[in-house]
């Protein structure tokens, strides 16, 4: 494994005086991490800097053709002042698979643990302390080729920022009302909905500012070619419990395979529940809401963790679940994932990596 450099700021920044108002993503710490790749040389000099910003060309191939791939994922300090990670091996291992969709040389998974290690130590004191805070994590990589080509990148640049970070939905883990998409579409299997492009979020901001101007949280996105299956909301994996299954869509390579979804089908396992990934209509979900079998719905994933949905809206049908109320299940999973990332509890999972390991 490479060493990684060190270079330390001279200017730490003043650091947000109120945890409660952190938002999302606002606020950058004071060092990042940066490793250059350039063909026939590999990936090399891994080295964390002050934080500031790039030097780029115009034409760098990632402004033009969006070559470019990131993973989200935290950082929490323990009752005992210990900082830790939550399952970082599965972000890097999933950096990895956007690698090798969007024509990237793969990265050492194993460094770019050290690298977020070594990056969040350095600059821990920036982890808020405040209830449902964090240290948010963002690892990506983009093509700077100064080409004006359609090609693959022979020049990138893999880079790390962290942010402190509070609750992403306003709502807190009150539910959400979530707009179902009828008319766009985001992916399509044999696409790139499986990885973590830019691209992809980029395909869902029409459908997500139409959805928020009509009061709704996210979009809740169906199959792109009969637009009868449903597939993810923007930023979650989505699970509903129908007449005491939990279900959630299947991965088929149109949606992103999330940690916190994985997580929380091996937890609700564990608890007995039977869980199955596999197709599920629209049309299912509409009928168990009516039929009074739709128990609870749920949303899953770095940002959020666990986020209960309380309203869906197909077409002009507003559908209640739960009457608008977080159920027992989402809040039990809820309640144990933030609490073994935050080592309240014992891990039983081995989830859990500290940062001075």
């Amino acid at each position: 494994m490479q060493d990684i450099r060190v270079e330390r700021t001279k200017q730490p920044k003043a650091k947000p005086a109120d945890s409660d108002r952190l938002g999302f993503g606002q606020y950058f710490t004071d060092h990042m991490f940066l490793m250059n790749y350039d063909a026939g040389q590999g990936w090399h000099d891994p080295r964390i800097v002050p934080y500031g910003p790039l030097q780029m060309d115009p034409a760098a191939m990632c402004l033009h053709y969006g070559q470019e791939v990131f993973e989200g994922m935290k950082a929490y300090r323990g009752p005992d002042g210990g900082v830790v990670l939550f399952r970082p091996d599965r972000n890097m291992a999933r950096l990895n698979l956007s690698n090798e969709r969007l024509c990237i040389p793969l990265i050492d998974e194993a460094l770019g643990v050290e690298a977020v290690k070594k990056l969040v130590e350095i600059d821990q004191d920036w982890i808020p302390q405040a209830k449902d805070t964090a240290l948010y994590i963002r690892p990506f990589i983009i093509a700077v080729d100064p080409h004006l080509g359609v090609h693959p990148a022979s020049q990138l640049l893999f880079m790390i920022i962290l942010s402190p970070v509070g609750a992403y939905y306003p709502e807190g883990l009150n539910p959400v009302k979530i707009y179902v998409e009828r008319h766009y579409v985001r992916a399509v299997r044999g696409g790139m909905g499986f990885t973590k492009t830019g691209g992809n979020y980029a395909a869902s901001l029409k459908a997500q500012d139409e959805a928020e101007k009509k009061g709704y949280t996210q979009v809740l996105w169906l199959d792109g070619i009969e637009r009868k299956y449903i597939e993810e909301v923007g930023t979650m994996n989505v699970f509903f419990k129908i007449n005491g299954e939990i279900v959630t869509p299947a991965l088929q390579g149109s949606i992103l395979g999330g940690i916190t979804r994985l997580s929380a089908i091996e937890m609700l396992r564990s608890w007995g529940y039977t869980v199955n990934e596999r197709k599920i209509s629209l049309d299912e979900v509409v009928k168990s809401a009516k039929d009074g079998t739709l128990e609870e719905a749920f949303g899953t994933g770095t940002a959020a963790v666990i986020s209960p949905i309380g309203e869906l809206m197909v077409d002009e049908d507003r559908l209640i679940i739960n009457q608008g109320e977080i159920g027992p299940v989402a809040q039990r999973l809820y309640d144990t994932l933030t609490d073994i990332q935050n080592c309240r509890i014992p891990d039983p999972f081995g989830w859990v990596v500290r940062v001075d390991q």
